[in-house]
């Protein structure tokens, strides 16, 4: 087994190395002056089972890029099988035709990865579960739930309900209330623009209750936000949000520190070094990667990996 990492999340892929008991492979990864990317493997990899960490956050063509020219370095190399693993698939919002003339990009991130050499995919919380199927090859489909409850089993919390403050995460958040044995409620919310989003209705009783928002991700906090205003409004207590990726970008940071919004619980599947105003709890998804690699490797089963 040979575990290399392009420079997308270099500190997950070597705590992830750290928990399988192996070095991280030596390869070089860097930029010509006009901004192409060049890869050299610096081992011998002839017959290996090789597994390369790279999650496909911003800059994501960058990132993507970066993968996709490993994974055809070794495929030259003639490594015996290529597993890419992907902490956070990038484009995995646009998995469908919703508009008339726009392209399905999730599907063809799942094309080029099998041009370049991918023979197994190893992955956690797609936001769409169907992306599964835009593969032709086997996809290992974590989820970081069994990680994040062990934290959220600690915190001090009265009446606790499990929020998901958008329809398409309800499965995510169900999974975890059914879990905690906890209420679940639901906000429905309208996107008035990329950035902006208002949250517009409540299924549910939040009065006198802690919250528990769950979404899958968040990049500019707007969906986390507005429900936390809404839930603040109806009567809610402490309000804690828990995402399974979060990319907060500059917009982000500052409506987290401007919410009411007490924790941001997330993993640490993309970098999300500290801000100052911000109160960000990573959670490490390395021992759940590792012993999933560990078992992809030696032909054993993933599946008590999702016991929550």
């Amino acid at each position: 087994m040979k575990i290399y990492s392009g420079n997308s999340n270099q500190p997950l892929a070597k705590a992830i190395c750290k928990y399988v008991g192996v070095n991280l492979g030596r390869c070089e990864v860097s930029q010509f002056p006009d901004g192409e990317t060049f890869a050299k493997i610096e081992e011998n990899v002839r017959g290996s089972d090789v597994f390369v960490i790279q999650s496909t956050c911003p800059p994501t063509n960058h990132n993507l890029m970066e993968l996709f020219i490993m994974m055809d370095a070794l495929k030259r190399a003639s490594a015996a099988r290529i597993t890419a693993v992907i902490p956070f698939y990038g484009y995995a919002r646009q998995d469908r035709k919703d508009q008339p003339r726009v392209p399905i990009t999730a599907k063809l991130v799942a094309n080029l990865l099998v041009a370049a050499g991918a023979n197994r995919i190893l992955t956690m919380d797609l936001h769409a579960q169907q992306i599964q199927g835009f593969f032709d090859i086997p996809v290992d489909h974590l989820y970081a739930n069994p990680v994040l409850l062990d934290y959220i089993k600690t915190l001090d919390t009265e009446n606790l309900t499990v929020v998901c403050p958008d329809v398409g995460g309800i499965k995510k958040a169900h999974n975890i209330a059914e879990t905690l044995d906890k209420p679940l409620a639901i906000v429905a919310k309208r996107r008035k623009s990329a950035h902006e989003v208002e949250a517009t209705a409540l299924i549910g009783e939040v009065k006198g209750s802690d919250i528990l928002l769950v979404d899958d991700m968040t990049e500019t906090a707007g969906t986390l936000v507005a429900a936390a205003n809404l839930l603040k409004r109806e009567g809610a207590r402490k309000i804690y949000a828990c995402v399974s990726h979060s990319l907060l970008n500059e917009i982000g940071f500052e409506r987290l520190k401007n919410s009411v919004i007490d924790e941001l619980i997330t993993t640490d599947s993309v970098p999300n070094p500290p801000r100052e105003g911000v109160n960000l709890k990573v959670i490490s998804v390395a021992g759940l990667l590792g012993e999933a690699i560990v078992r992809i490797h030696k032909n054993l089963s993933v599946t008590s990996l999702f016991n929550q």
